[in-house]
């Protein structure tokens, strides 16, 4: 049985003001203990351009110079999270909005220079993340919202994948709950075929993602999902899930509308 729902919220949702207050009915109606991530990287962008300040790219990552730290910082800690919390307070889900600097919870490390300077990008250790404090806002029937930052311990906020902290998460909780990881976004789950939105594979395990490998059925894009979603698997979480925005209800049951991977 699972105990806790870690659940990450695609950034073409949060952009979408009906796909989101859809998503957030859903989520307020998920039984029991449950964790929110998000980013919020258009709406950064186009903040940022009001200000000036152009957003650079590499490899469709963004580098986090001084001037974007604060943008980000304002937009995903403040403006996004709050603006969620309110949400979900009016569908009465009693959210308290957080950051990885918030009690500690997510310490990290400005991300080395090699070949590119990404700025202030933070990289979590698993092993660093404080699931003491969590535990204590989950028993009191509270529900986190994280925004996508985290904190060097020095004073410093740094941008961080939410991805990457939705399984970072999932992971320290897993010594404390059984954990089910799910990613929503657009799609429906992993495809049979990718031009098919309801082609979708239900159940996926270590045999069957080898079988589809070597079919040649699975697509670059989904493929760093399955990769981070068995590294959780294998570092504690119990569950993955990926799924569409508008199935988070559904895709807390045993009968799932996305895809399970075990």
């Amino acid at each position: 049985m699972i105990d806790l729902f870690v659940i990450k919220v695609g950034g073409n949702v949060i952009d979408n003001p009906a796909l989101l207050d859809t998503f957030l009915q859903q989520f307020s109606k998920i039984q029991g203990k449950k964790i929110l991530i998000h980013g919020g990287g258009k709406i950064a962008t186009r903040i940022g351009d009001k200000l000036g300040i152009e957003s650079k790219y590499v490899d469709g990552r963004r580098i986090t110079d001084a001037d974007t730290i604060d943008v980000v910082t304002m937009v995903y800690g403040g403006l996004v999270n709050k603006q969620l919390v309110a949400k979900l307070q009016a569908n009465g889900c009693n959210a308290i909005g957080m950051t990885g600097a918030d009690a500690n919870i997510i310490p990290a490390v400005k991300r080395p220079v090699k070949e590119i300077d990404y700025g202030f990008v933070g990289d979590i250790d698993n092993d660093q993340v404080q699931s003491a404090p969590l535990k204590a806002l989950l028993e009191a029937n509270l529900t986190p919202v994280f925004a996508s930052l985290t904190h060097d311990g020095k004073g410093q906020i740094l941008n961080t994948n939410a991805d990457t902290i939705a399984s970072a998460l999932a992971i320290a909780m897993s010594k404390v709950y059984n954990v089910r990881l799910i990613y929503c976004f657009e799609k429906k789950g992993v495809l049979h075929d990718a031009q098919d939105d309801n082609a979708v594979i239900n159940l996926i395990d270590r045999q069957i993602y080898n079988e589809l490998l070597a079919d040649g059925v699975l697509t670059d894009g989904i493929l760093p999902k399955l990769n981070n979603a068995f590294a959780a698997i294998e570092s504690g979480v119990s569950e993955v899930l990926i799924g569409h925005a508008d199935d988070v209800l559904s895709n807390t049951s045993e009968t799932v509308a996305g895809t399970l991977i075990r």
